[in-house]
C-alpha cells in the first residue's frame, strides 16, 4: 500500500551528532573493542558515523522521511547481525557500556522507536535474518524477523497456490514487528491474525539466552505473540501455521464520492460488513480525488473486497446482502491470493516478483492513529467525516476502514495479547502524508482534529487503539528512568486492554531491569 507510517522526536543530544573524527572520544569507545572481542569480523557488521556506508544502512529501511532528517537522533552504531552468537554479543555490550539497544526488522513501526532514541543508543538491524523456508506437507513456515511480509508470501507462492497466511498488505513491513503486534490483514475475518498462527519462535533474552516455546515457557510465548517489540528481547525467528487458500480468488472495488450516496451506502455497509460470510472481507478506503464527473475535488468512499471464491458466487452474495452497492461483474477480477496482496497493496498484479523489491513503495512523511468502531456512525456523522478531507492539507490522507467479525469475533479477547476481537463492527486506521517538511504541522494538526471528530463514534469506556500503529501522543514511557504501571497504563490499556496488567507481569519476570526498553515498550513493576 503507498499510505505507511511515522514521528519525529524532539531532542537531538550533542553525544550522538559528534563526527567520525571525535568518535575515538566518545565515553562509549568500549563497545566497539567489546565487540570486535566477541564477534570475528565484526567491522564488516558494525556502522559507526565514520564509515561511508552508515547512512545507506541507516536509511536503507527507514520508511518514513520523518525519521531521516539532520536533527533526527542518530544510532552510535548499527550492527547487522549474521548469526545468533552475534545478537548475544550486542546485547552483552551494550548493557555494559551503556547502551539503550533499538531493534529494527522492517523499518514501518509508526513511530520509528526501533531506530530513533533520544538517550545514547544503537541498533540491532536483522536485515540479514530473512531466510523463509516453507513445508507445504505439514503446512508450515519458519520465517525470520528481517524477512517482509512480501518475502514471506513470494516464498509461499512459490511452493504452492493453495495455501496463504493472514498477514497485512504491505509487502516491505518486516515480519518481527508485524507478528510482534498482532498483524491484521485481508484474511482477518476468515483466519484471525498473524499472531493467532504462531506456534513457535526463537528468541535471545536479555541475557543472552536463546528460547523456544518449551524453555521460555507459555506466559513469555504469550506475551510476543501481539505484546509489541522490542520490549521482552530479540525474537529472530518465527515458526508459523499456514492457511488453506482457493487458487482463484475474486477481488472487487466499486468508487463512491458525496454526490453519489457515499455516506448511504457507507451506512448500510457498517451494519452488515462484520456480518457477511467469514470468506468475504470488505473494506472501505476514504480519500480526496480530483473527480471529472463533477469537475472538481470531491472525497471518495473506495468499496473493496476480497472473496475466497470466484466471481459467479460473489455476485449474488452481494446482490442480496448488500445491493445497495451496486457491484457489477465488470467491477470484479478473479485472481491468485498472493496477487490479490498486491492488488490491496495498490501495486501491479504482474509481476510477483515486486514481492521481494523493498523500495516499490514511495517514502514520505506521515502520521498515523487508529480506532475501533462498536456502533454505527450516523449518515450525517459519516458525512461530516468525509467532509474533513477536503480541508487543507489532506491531499495525501487516508482512512481504511477494515470490517471485522467472523473469526475475530470467535477468539478471546485474552488468547493473545492483541484484545480488539468481539463487538467490533471495523478498524479505523488514518494516515496522513505530506511531502514538504513545511506542511507537517498543518497535517499533523488536522490528523488530531479528525481524531477528535471521531472521539463520539469510536469505543467508548476506553478508546482502544492498535498497537502496530504505535501513537505517542497516547503517552509515552519515561526511557531514561523509572516508569509507574499507572504512567504505563495511559497508552498500555488502550492497545491491550486488561491483556496489559499479563504482559507488565511477563516483563517483570524476563526482563526486570528494563534493558529493552522505547517510549511505548511495556514496563516491569520496579520500585521508584
Amino acid at each position: 500500500m503507498k499510505f505507511l507510517q511515522f514521528s519525529v522526536l524532539p531532542f537531538l543530544m550533542v553525544i550522538l551528532s559528534v563526527s567520525g573524527a571525535n568518535l575515538t572520544h566518545h565515553p562509549h569507545r568500549d563497545f566497539l573493542r567489546c565487540l570486535s572481542l566477541r564477534i570475528e569480523n565484526s567491522c564488516t557488521i558494525t556502522y559507526t558515523h565514520n564509515n561511508p556506508s552508515y547512512p545507506s544502512v541507516l536509511n536503507a529501511s527507514i520508511q518514513n522521511t520523518r525519521f531521516s532528517t539532520p536533527t533526527t537522533p542518530k544510532p552510535y552504531a548499527i550492527i547487522t547481525p549474521r548469526k545468533t552468537s552475534d545478537v548475544q554479543s550486542t546485547i552483552f555490550c551494550s548493557k555494559n557500556h551503556g547502551f539503550q539497544l533499538r531493534i529494527r526488522s522492517g523499518g514501518h513501526d509508526v513511530e520509528g522507536v526501533s531506530y530513533v532514541s533520544q538517550v545514547p543508543f544503537v541498533v540491532l538491524d536483522l536485515v540479514n535474518f530473512r531466510d523463509v523456508k516453507v513445508d507445504t506437507k505439514n503446512e508450515v513456515a519458519w520465517v525470520q524477523s528481517g524477512a517482509t511480509t512480501g518475502e514471506l508470501y513470494y516464498g509461499i507462492a512459490a511452493k504452492t497456490q493453495t495455501l496463504g497466511f493472514p498477514a497485512g498488505i504491505c509487502h516491505t513491513i518486516g515480519i518481527g514487528g508485524h507478528l510482534s503486534g498482532g498483524g491484521f490483514g485481508i484474511l482477518g475475518r476468515k483466519y484471525g491474525l498473524a499472531a493467532d498462527h504462531i506456534i513457535d519462535a526463537k528468541m535471545v533474552d536479555a541475557n543472552g539466552r536463546v528460547l523456544h516455546r518449551k524453555s521460555m515457557g507459555e506466559d513469555l510465548f504469550w506475551a510476543i505473540r501481539g505484546g509489541g517489540g522490542n520490549t521482552f528481547g530479540v525474537v529472530l525467528a518465527w515458526k508459523i501455521k499456514l492457511v488453506p487458500v482457493p487458487p482463484v480468488v475474486t477481488v472487487f472495488t466499486v468508487n463512491k464520492n458525496l454526490e453519489q450516496n457515499a455516506t448511504k451506502i457507507f451506512h448500510r455497509w457498517q451494519q452488515i460488513a462484520h456480518k457477511l460470510p467469514n470468506d468475504l472481507f470488505t473494506t472501505v478506503w476514504v480519500m480526496k480525488v480530483n473527480s471529472s464527473q463533477v469537475g472538481k475535488k470531491t472525497v471518495e468512499a473506495s468499496f473493496k473486497g476480497l472473496f475466497l471464491g470466484r466471481i459467479d458466487e460473489l455476485i449474488p452474495l452481494i446482490q442480496y446482502a448488500f445491493p445497495e452497492l451496486g457491484l457489477a461483474r465488470e467491477n470484479c477480477t478473479q485472481m491468485s491470493w498472493v496477487q490479490s496482496v498486491l492488488y490491496f497493496g495498490a501495486l501491479p498484479i504482474e509481476p510477483v516478483e515486486i514481492l521481494l523489491n523493498r523500495s516499490a513503495l514511495p517514502r514520505l512523511s506521515l502520521k498515523a492513529k487508529t480506532d475501533y468502531i462498536r456502533e454505527p456512525m450516523s449518515e450525517a456523522g459519516f458525512e461530516g467525516f468525509m467532509n474533513m478531507f477536503l480541508e487543507e492539507g489532506t491531499d495525501l490522507a487516508i482512512t481504511m476502514m477494515e470490517a471485522f467479525g467472523g473469526k475475530m469475533d470467535e477468539i478471546r479477547e485474552n488468547e493473545i495479547p492483541f484484545p480488539h476481537r468481539s463487538g467490533i463492527l471495523f478498524e479505523s486506521v488514518y494516515i496522513v502524508q505530506w511531502i514538504n517538511e513545511e506542511d507537517a504541522g498543518l497535517c499533523i494538526n488536522w490528523m488530531r482534529r479528525l481524531y477528535n471528530y471521531m472521539s463520539s463514534y469510536a469505543s467508548k469506556s476506553l478508546r482502544e487503539a492498535y498497537y502496530n500503529y504505535k501513537d505517542l501522543d497516547l503517552g509515552i514511557n519515561n526511557v531514561n528512568g523509572y516508569t509507574s504501571y499507572e504512567q504505563a497504563s495511559v497508552w498500555g490499556l488502550k492497545y491491550f486492554k486488561n491483556n496489559f496488567k499479563r504482559l507488565v507481569r511477563v516483563k517483570t519476570m524476563i526482563d526486570p531491569t528494563n534493558f529493552f526498553s522505547n517510549e511505548q515498550s511495556i514496563p516491569p513493576l520496579l520500585s521508584p
